[in-house]
């Protein structure tokens, strides 16, 4: 009954975003005891999800340097670089990046924050000058 729940009608799946599987496979190696292969990634997210799709997602981290690989066999061992966190200020890098007039989404960017967001990059752009200084 492939398609079908126990009552006869088509089943129910949501599909999830890119972004939300690649927060969950990230979940999932910092929970690894170390470098990991894919079919453990696969397990730990509950095994609903095809092989090749979480090798798609890995390689996706890889490509944003999210995630570090290193040989194992004729697989990859898979270990973290980034954090949910991390994963999202890599794309906004990537996006500020790719802009001609980077000063400018800057300043829109920052002008665009509500006040308490504003004050927290203050502060986290103060902090960051200290440690540099130190």
């Amino acid at each position: 009954m492939t398609g079908q729940n126990q009552g006869g009608g088509p089943q129910q799946s949501r599909r999830r975003g890119q972004g939300e599987l690649e927060g969950l496979v990230l979940a999932a190696l910092r929970e690894a005891p170390g470098p990991v292969n894919t079919a453990w990634v696969q397990g730990r997210l509950g095994g609903d999800l095809a092989y090749t799709t979480v090798i798609t997602i890995l390689t996706r981290l890889h490509a944003k340097g999210a995630v570090s690989r290193e040989r194992a066999g004729r697989s990859f061992a898979w270990t973290p670089n980034a954090d949910e966190a991390g994963l999202a200020a890599l794309r906004m890098r990537k996006v500020l990046d790719a802009e001609a007039d980077r000063e400018a989404v800057l300043a829109s960017f920052v002008t665009a924050l509500p006040p308490g967001d504003e004050q927290l990059l203050r502060d986290l752009l103060a902090q960051a000058a200290e440690e540099g200084e130190g």
